[in-house]
């Protein structure tokens, strides 16, 4: 199943993707040129919309706001494989991580001091662990995955698909299984990372409509149990 997805989109998009891509983006044109203003009173399937339009139609606009995602890691699951792999023909071992996140908006607007933050709702990531570039999904040299937003199932939910190397899985991976309450890892998708699958960018590639990603981070914070516990004092006197 995973290898009929990736095969709906190469690593050179041709005509037909970008019609595709045309399509998709005339389908949320009506919530993407909505102002910045109207984000608060949006749904969280809203917000996906207009990100998805405005990083694809209004990308030198958009940039002002300086939009980065936050995916606040909520679940974790690695997963094992050897045998023979029917993407390389091959007899070998993979791994691959699939993380549940709570996926929220980020935006500096011009004038003000505060950052503003939007929910976008929960979704997914799948990065599988690599020392190269992997074959699935098919990117480009230097990038690091791609967000959709497409499902059937799961319309205006944002999917995460790329790989991250084993050094990066080994340094966060304990933060991740970390039991502890004052402890949790966001993924973060920043501004100069993102980029629109289509002409002019070569360097990234995805499905019809996808954003492509040059960069991933992983960001642990903790609090201590001494802290928590006094905030709770404060607020309870």
């Amino acid at each position: 199943m995973r290898n009929d997805y990736t095969q709906r989109f190469s690593l050179e998009p041709d005509d037909s993707h970008e019609k595709l891509r045309r399509d998709a983006m005339r389908l949320i044109e009506s919530h993407g040129k909505r102002p910045f203003s109207d984000l608060p009173d949006m749904t969280e399937g809203e917000r996906t919309k207009w990100f998805f339009w405005n990083l694809h139609e209004n990308l030198d606009e958009f940039r002002k706001l300086e939009p980065t995602l936050v995916g606040q890691i909520v679940c974790t699951q690695l997963t094992v494989t050897e045998g023979l792999s029917m993407a390389t023909e091959k007899m070998g071992s993979a791994q691959q991580i699939a993380l549940t996140c709570r996926w929220s908006l980020r935006l500096a607007f011009p004038g003000l001091q505060n950052e503003e933050v939007y929910p976008m709702g929960e979704g997914s990531v799948d990065l599988a662990i690599s020392g190269a570039v992997p074959s699935n999904p098919p990117l480009q040299k230097n990038q690091k995955g791609y967000i959709e937003s497409d499902s059937s199932l799961y319309p205006n939910t944002m999917f995460v698909y790329g790989w991250v190397t084993e050094p990066v899985w080994n340094a966060v991976k304990d933060h991740l299984y970390s039991p502890a309450p004052t402890c949790h890892t966001d993924l973060i998708l920043r501004d100069e990372a993102l980029f629109p699958v289509k002409p002019g960018f070569g360097f990234v590639t995805g499905p019809a409509g996808a954003v492509g990603v040059t960069a991933l981070e992983f960001r642990v914070n903790s609090h201590s149990a001494d802290r928590r516990g006094s905030r709770r004092s404060d607020r309870g006197a």
